[in-house]
C-alpha cells in the first residue's frame, strides 16, 4: 500500500495537482488524503480514474516498475539501445514499434520515441524520424517538462537541419531556446547544446552576420557557465562559422578544443562526428592535409560503425574518396565514392548529389570522360529534385566548377547561374531589355 501511496502523492505533485483537483467530482478530498497516507486501498475502478487523471496507467500504479508492461518496455528499449550500437537501426526500430504505449507509463515514453526517432534517422528516414518527434515535443512543452524538451528539440533541429528544411528548423530551435532561458536554463548543456545546433542552421541558410554575433555569445556563456559537455558544443560550432568564413586556422583551433573537451565527457555520436567534420576541414585547408584527414576519417568511420547513421557513414566514404583523389590513389577514390552512392540509394538527399559529385571527380580523373559526365549528370538530377537552400546552392556551384573544368561551358553557365538562385539572387533585368539586348545582339 506504502508504495501505491507514494505513486499516487509523487504523480499529483509532479502534475501540480491538489488533492482537491485530483478528487475532482468522483471522490472527495479526504478520500484522496487518506489513499496518499496508505490508510485506504483504492479499487481497481479508482485506480482506473485516478490513472487517466495522473497521465500513467492503473498498472503502474500498483507496481510502479515491477508492472509487467513497465518491465517489458525497459527490457525492449535496452534491447533497442544495443541493437543501435551494434549498428542494427532496423532491429531497435522494429522492438519499439511492437511496443503498445496505451499500457505503458507516459514516465517512460519520452526515453522510447526518442530511441524510436534515432533508429529512424540511423536508417535515413528522417521524415519518419520526424513524425515521431514533432508530437512528443508538443506533449512536453505542454506539460513543462524543460530538460526532456531540450533533448528533443535538439534532435528535432537536427532532423530538419539534415533534411534541408532549415527554416523549420531555425522556428523550432528558437522557439525552446526561448523557454529554456524563460526557465532560467541559461548556459546548461541543455540550453548551449540546442543553440549550438540552431546556430548551424543559420550558418547553412547563409545568416553570417548573424551567425557571427551569435557565436560570440555562445563561447561567453559556455566559458561562464558550460560544462566540458557544453564547452565542447560550442566551440565545434564556432568551428563551423568560423570554417564558413574562410578562417581556417581559428576553425582549426577551435575544432581542437572541442575534441578535447568532449573527449573528456561525450559519448555517442558526437567525438566521431566532429572527427568526420575535422577531416572535412583539412581537406579544405591551404595547403589541405589529406593524410592527416584520412587519419582522422578512419577513426571516425570505425566509431559511427558502431553509432552513426547511414548518412554519417557515407559522409565518411566521400571525404575518404576526395582525400585519396588528393593523395593520387584513383582507384581508392573510385571505390569509396562508389560505397558512399550505393549506400545512399537514390534518395533525392543532397549526400545523394555529393556522392555523385566525388565518384565523377575519381572517374574523370582515370580519364572515363563518359562514366564522368554520366555521374555529374546523376548529381544535376538529383539537386533539380531538392528544394533551394545554401547547400543546394554550394553543390550546384561546384558541379558547375566541373562542368567549366571539362570544357562544358553551356552546362557550366546553367549550374552557376542555378546555385544564384538557390542563393537568392534572382534575375533582377526585365524580360524586356533582355529581349532588346538579344535583339541587338543578333544584329
Amino acid at each position: 500500500m506504502t508504495d501505491v501511496s507514494d505513486r499516487v502523492r509523487e504523480l499529483r505533485l509532479a502534475a501540480g495537482l491538489s488533492q482537491t483537483a485530483l478528487a475532482g467530482d468522483s471522490f472527495s478530498p479526504s478520500y484522496i488524503s487518506l489513499i496518499e497516507a496508505g490508510r485506504r486501498v483504492p479499487t481497481d475502478a479508482a485506480l482506473e480514474v485516478l490513472a487517466a487523471r495522473l497521465d500513467t496507467t492503473a498498472d503502474f500504479l500498483r507496481h510502479g516498475d515491477t508492472a509487467p508492461s513497465e518491465a517489458r518496455a525497459r527490457l525492449e528499449v535496452d534491447y533497442a539501445k544495443l541493437a543501435l550500437i551494434d549498428g542494427d537501426a532496423a532491429q531497435a526500430r522494429d522492438r519499439l514499434r511492437a511496443l503498445d504505449l496505451d499500457v505503458i507509463a507516459p514516465a517512460h515514453h519520452t526515453e522510447i520515441l526518442l530511441t524510436l526517432a534515432r533508429a529512424y534517422e540511423a536508417l535515413g528516414d528522417l521524415e519518419a524520424s520526424v513524425a515521431v518527434l514533432e508530437p512528443l515535443l508538443a506533449r512536453l512543452r505542454k506539460r513543462g517538462q524543460h530538460l526532456d524538451v531540450a533533448a528533443v528539440a535538439n534532435e528535432l533541429v537536427a532532423s530538419y537541419l539534415e533534411a534541408g528544411d532549415l527554416h523549420r528548423s531555425i522556428d523550432v530551435g528558437e522557439l525552446v531556446a526561448g523557454e529554456l532561458e524563460a526557465a532560467g536554463l541559461t548556459g546548461t548543456d541543455e540550453h548551449l547544446r540546442l543553440a549550438s545546433t540552431v546556430l548551424w542552421a543559420y550558418v547553412e541558410r547563409g545568416d553570417m552576420l548573424y551567425a557571427t554575433h551569435r557565436v560570440a555569445e555562445l563561447v561567453a556563456q559556455a566559458d561562464a557557465h558550460g560544462t566540458p559537455r557544453g564547452r565542447g558544443s560550442v566551440y565545434w560550432n564556432a568551428a563551423l562559422v568560423a570554417e564558413e568564413r574562410r578562417d581556417f586556422a581559428l576553425a582549426h583551433t577551435f575544432t581542437t578544443r572541442a575534441l578535447a573537451l568532449l573527449g573528456e565527457s561525450s559519448g555517442g555520436r558526437d567525438i566521431p562526428r566532429l572527427r568526420l567534420y575535422y577531416g572535412w576541414l583539412l581537406l579544405r585547408s591551404d595547403p589541405p592535409e589529406p593524410a592527416e584527414a584520412l587519419r582522422q576519417l578512419d577513426r571516425a568511420g570505425e566509431q559511427l560503425t558502431a553509432v552513426g547513421s547511414e548518412v554519417d557513414l557515407a559522409r565518411v566514404e566521400v571525404e575518404r574518396s576526395r582525400a585519396h583523389l588528393m593523395l593520387g590513389d584513383v582507384e581508392e577514390s573510385e571505390r569509396w565514392a562508389r560505397a558512399a552512392v550505393d549506400r545512399l540509394g537514390g534518395s533525392p538527399r543532397l549526400e545523394t548529389a555529393v556522392a555523385h559529385l566525388a565518384l565523377g571527380d575519381a572517374l574523370h580523373a582515370s580519364h572515363r570522360e563518359q562514366d564522368a559526365a554520366s555521374a555529374y549528370g546523376w548529381a544535376a538530377d538529383m539537386l533539380g529534385m531538392m528544394s533551394a537552400s545554401r547547400q543546394s546552392a554550394a553543390a550546384w556551384r561546384e558541379l558547375g566548377d566541373r562542368f567549366l573544368t571539362r570544357g562544358d561551358t553551356a552546362r557550366a553557365a546553367a549550374a552557376f547561374d542555378r546555385a544564384l538562385s538557390e542563393a537568392g539572387f534572382r534575375h533582377a533585368v526585365p524580360s524586356t531589355v533582355l529581349n532588346i539586348i538579344g535583339a541587338v545582339g543578333s544584329d
